[in-house]
């Protein structure tokens, strides 16, 4: 396994549904973990790019209709 971060600015914060939208697929699909940076509105994961690229990452979170913006560069 190869794990990475990836960091995208959020639209705007999240909400009690979209965090349990993120926990409910925390450890699937090679996703980790999250954090949220409140005060930047930065959401972090963590996934294993051996199972998935980054873009997959991005399309997984916008499906689950998290607000990405654009992703931060490291």
């Amino acid at each position: 396994m190869t794990f990475m971060t990836v960091t995208y600015e959020l639209q705007e914060k999240l909400k009690p549904e979209q965090f349990r939208t993120l926990g409910s697929f925390a450890n699937t699909y090679g996703l980790q973990k999250f954090r949220f940076d409140d005060k930047t509105n930065h959401l972090q994961f963590d996934y294993d790019a051996s199972r998935l690229r980054e873009t997959v990452v991005e399309h997984i979170l916008r499906e689950a209709r998290i607000p990405v913006l654009r992703r931060v560069p490291a």
